[in-house]
Formats: C-alpha cells, sequence, structure tokens
C-alpha cells in the first residue's frame, strides 16, 4: 500500500483530506461531543490526586486514609462494575448516541451528590452514581467514533478518544491547584461541581454527530446509513464508488453475522478467533490499569511521601505537570498507530514500562535507606519517562484496538467485557493501592515488576498487527478462512460453509469475480 492510499474492499483508495470535504469537517468538527466521554473519566482521576491534597476536604472528612481512603476512590469502579450488564444493551438497542445521552445524565446525578457531600457516605454513593454513568457513557461513545469516521482515519480518531483522559486530567489538577487557595469548603466543592460541565455538553452537543451507519444497518435504516456514510465520506455523492463498496460490504458483514452468528454472550468464547479476541480483551483491560499507573494516577501525594514531600502545593504542582507530559506524549502517538504499527508500540510500551519500573524501585530503596535529593529526583524523572512508555500502547490502543479486533455482532459486549476488566482491576487498585502504600512502602513497586513481566509475556504472544486494515475485513486475522466479511465473494463463501448449494456458492464467486474485474458494485 502506497504512503497516498489505503485499503478497502481489498483495493486501494486515493487517501483525502478531510479539511477539503464539508461533511467530512463538520462531523470531525463536532466529533469533540463524543470524545469528551474520556476527558470526564480522566477528570476524576486526577481530581481524587487533587482533593487528598485539599486540606479542607481531608478536613471535611477527617483525614481518610487506608482503606476509607481505598474505599472512596474505588466507588467510582464499582458503580461502573454494576453497569456492565446493560451496557451493551444501551449501545445496541437504543443507539449509539443515544447512549452517551443516558450516561451523562446519570453521571449529572452523581455530581450533584457528591458536591453535597455532608459526610463521606455521601460523598461515595455520588461516585458509585458517577460511575455507574460513565460505564454507560463509554460503552457507546467509542463505538460511534469508530463506526463513523473515513477508514482512512479511524485508527487515529479511535487511538485520541482514549488519550483525552489527560484532556481531563490536566484540566483537574489545575483546577484542584487553583481552587487550594479558596475558603473553607469551596475549595473541593468546586472541582467537584466543574465536573458536571462535560457532561451537560455533551448531552446537548452529541445530536450535531450523526448516528452510527453501522447501528443504523442493523436496525433496517439502509437508506438513512447510506446517506450518512456519503455525508461524511463522499460529500453527498451516494453515487461514489468508495461509498457503494463501503456500503456493500458493512451492510452484508452485518447481514452475514446476523444469519449466522449467535447473539448470545457465550459466542465470545465459541470460536478459536473470538477466543484469541477474548484473551486480548481481558488482558489489556486489566494491563491497562495494573502496570503501576494506578498507583501514581490516584495516590500521587501518597507516593511523594515517600521521598519526603508533604507540602501540598508542591504535590498539586508536580500532578499538573505531569498531566501536560501525559496528554502531549498520549496525543502525539496517535498519529503514528498506522505508521509504526500496533504491536511494535505494545511491546516497546511494555519493555519501557518494565524498565522504569525497575529503576523507579531501585530509587525508592535507596531513598528509605539513605534519603537523598538525588534518589527523590530519580523517583520523581522515573515517574515523567514511565508515563511516556505507558502511553504508547496501553492509553489510546486500549479502545482502538479493543474496537477494531471486534466483528460488529460482538463489538458491544466485546467492549463491556474488557471496560469490565478495567473496573474490575481499578476496582482493586483503588482500594488496595494506598493500604499496600500505607503498610509495606516502596517494597509494593516490586509486585509491579514481577507483574509488568508477565505482561510482556502476554503481548509478545497474543497481541497482532492490524494496522492499514478496514474495519470490516479485520476479521481475517482471526477466524482465517472462515472470517464472515462482506462483499459478493464473502457471501458465497459464508454460503458454501453453511452447507449451502455448491453449485450456487461458485456461480455466486464468479459473478463476484466479474463484478471485481468490471469495477463495478450494485448497493
Amino acid at each position: 500500500m502506497g504512503k497516498d492510499t489505503f485499503t478497502l474492499g481489498g483495493r486501494e483508495w486515493p487517501k483525502v483530506q478531510w479539511w477539503r470535504m464539508k461533511g467530512m469537517r463538520t462531523v470531525y468538527l463536532t466529533l469533540w461531543a463524543a470524545m469528551l466521554t474520556s476527558a470526564t473519566n480522566g477528570y476524576d482521576g486526577s481530581l481524587m490526586n487533587g482533593l487528598e491534597s485539599i486540606q479542607a476536604w481531608n478536613d471535611n472528612f477527617g483525614n481518610p486514609n487506608g482503606q476509607i481512603l481505598g474505599l472512596i476512590a474505588a466507588s467510582m469502579s464499582i458503580g461502573s462494575l454494576l453497569a456492565i450488564p446493560i451496557v451493551p444493551y444501551t449501545a445496541d438497542l437504543l443507539g449509539r448516541r443515544t447512549g452517551v445521552v443516558i450516561g451523562c445524565s446519570i453521571m449529572i446525578c452523581g455530581v450533584a451528590l457528591i458536591c453535597i457531600g455532608f459526610h463521606v457516605a455521601l460523598f461515595i454513593v455520588g461516585r458509585l452514581i458517577l460511575g455507574f454513568g460513565i460505564a454507560i457513557a463509554h460503552g457507546s461513545a467509542p463505538l460511534l467514533i469508530a463506526e463513523l469516521v473515513h477508514p482512512q482515519h479511524r485508527a487515529i480518531y479511535s487511538t485520541i478518544y482514549n488519550t483525552l483522559w489527560y484532556l481531563g486530567s490536566l484540566v483537574g489538577s489545575w483546577v484542584a491547584f487553583g481552587t487550594n487557595t479558596l475558603e473553607g469548603q469551596w475549595a473541593w466543592r468546586v472541582p467537584c461541581l466543574l465536573q458536571a460541565i462535560p457532561s451537560i455538553v455533551q448531552i446537548i452537543f452529541i445530536w450535531t454527530v450523526p448516528e452510527s451507519p453501522r447501528w443504523l444497518i442493523s436496525k433496517g435504516k439502509h437508506q438513512r446509513a447510506k446517506e450518512i456514510l456519503a455525508y461524511v465520506h463522499a460529500q453527498g455523492d451516494m453515487d461514489d464508488e468508495l461509498i457503494n463498496v463501503e456500503y456493500n460490504e458493512i451492510q452484508q458483514t452485518i447481514a452475514l453475522e446476523q444469519e449466522y452468528e449467535s447473539t448470545e454472550w457465550k459466542e465470545l468464547w465459541a470460536t478459536p478467533g473470538n477466543r484469541h479476541r477474548l484473551i486480548i480483551l481481558v488482558s489489556i483491560g486489566f494491563f491497562s490499569q495494573w502496570s503501576g499507573n494506578g498507583i501514581v494516577s490516584y495516590f500521587l501525594p501518597q507516593v511523594l511521601k515517600l521521598i519526603g514531600i508533604t507540602d501540598s502545593t508542591t504535590q498539586l504542582e508536580i500532578n499538573g505537570y505531569l498531566s501536560i507530559v501525559q496528554l502531549v506524549s498520549a496525543v502525539g502517538i496517535c498519529f503514528f498507530v498506522d505508521k509504526l504499527g500496533r504491536r511494535p508500540l505494545f511491546l516497546t510500551s511494555t519493555i519501557g514500562m518494565l524498565t522504569t519500573f525497575i529503576v523507579t524501585t531501585i530509587a525508592l530503596a535507596r531513598y528509605d535507606a539513605d534519603p537523598s535529593s538525588a534518589s527523590a529526583n530519580t523517583v520523581i524523572v522515573f515517574i515523567f519517562i514511565y508515563y511516556v512508555m505507558y502511553n504508547l500502547g496501553f492509553c489510546g490502543l486500549l479502545v482502538s484496538y479493543s474496537t477494531e479486533i471486534l466483528p460488529y455482532r460482538i463489538r458491544a459486549k466485546g467492549i463491556t467485557v474488557m471496560f469490565f476488566c478495567v473496573d474490575l482491576s481499578l476496582w482493586f487498585n483503588q482500594y488496595v493501592n494506598p493500604i499496600a502504600l500505607l503498610d509495606i512502602k516502596w517494597k509494593y513497586y516490586i509486585v509491579y515488576c514481577c507483574w509488568l513481566a508477565f505482561e510482556l509475556l502476554v503481548v509478545w504472544k497474543y497481541y497482532i498487527e492490524t494496522k492499514n486494515t478496514a474495519l470490516e475485513e479485520i476479521v481475517k486475522f482471526f477466524d482465517g478462512e472462515g472470517a464472515i466479511v462482506g462483499g459478493d465473494a464473502a457471501t458465497a463463501k459464508a454460503r458454501h460453509l453453511a452447507g449451502e448449494d455448491d453449485a450456487t456458492a461458485e456461480q455466486d464467486e464468479k459473478t463476484a469475480v466479474t463484478n471485481d474485474t468490471s469495477n463495478e458494485v450494485r448497493v
């Protein structure tokens, strides 16, 4: 494939410039209404670090630490776990946009309870509701993005989605830094209250984004789906050849999946290809949170106390600068995903995290034995380097890679499984990490060094390359000859595999070859 072309339907097509195409330009400029979901989640992560450093918050809730602090942090993940049973059905039955709106509405209710927060129990309940809502929105927003954007841009936009976690983190960290100077309870209530703004904005502006054409086709709304494809990908030209090929492949793939595949959860592990996908989904969900990032993301003040940094202003400054580095490194790598490939990025990321964690552990041990500024500075520097390494693989690719390896029929359920593993690992991290840091201090880092070595083994064995491949065609890497892909030849193959008449299948294949030769695609 040339640098100025992309592949779809087994053919190469010239790349487009989105800013010169009215429909594509309009949609891409409004797509942030879906992407804000990830930023809302990131805001919470940084907010917890900020609240732990705000004295007014500590005074209001009795200086929580250990188990209480862990429960406060983990309550959001617990709420997300409770939402898991309904997440895929919201996205599949009601639509991707409606799923985002429902999730955001629930989040606003959670923020209201958090801000009231006159007792720690009410604060925890508010975070439970917040987590419940964000799980529903998270289960719909990335699907809308991946299923709507032009095939040429899918990797970039899908990867950027999860990196915007750091945009929310950046805002949350500096908001907490600024409100720390406010008098009384407003020092912590203001940053908590601002958490509702992204959800309000999404509820209003998500309707400016078209619905997923793939979801519309699955509901029998073929004409509307093709109109959206044409508007976004071909300036409204319904007869554009690319649109016909794209629509034909999507429509036939979904029709075949509905005809030959089960819609039950057991379909996720029913075939060798799906079991391979499930291994990736489960592992990437846990690895995204169990790579050591959970220690710093939610409990940075506790880590800084291990190297003698107890001043709240200094802690908030480090948290703010770290958010800047995280955002720049995470977004920057998104534009190289298709150039460098998924597998090399995952391997480099895991090796880099393991190396930096080993160095950090040694520096923490040295500081514990003989406190010095050199050891403390080494810890701080390698915390920053660690996040650059982490962002190479497990930030943006968490959602984009998980989305693209799944066929449409099990995409919502598969993403739900991945987020279930994320929430389960978050719950464990947020509850256990503060207890472990309090009890065994720097030795807790040794646990993650061993775990990162295990991660490297799994990534090397199971994570495959999918770059520069159309969304409907990635199934071939997992299902081989049995892959269900749209197109006339693929339809004939599926019929043959299903036991239909060989002569009919052979005739269909000949017809498909003739159509491909003449480059005429009928819809």
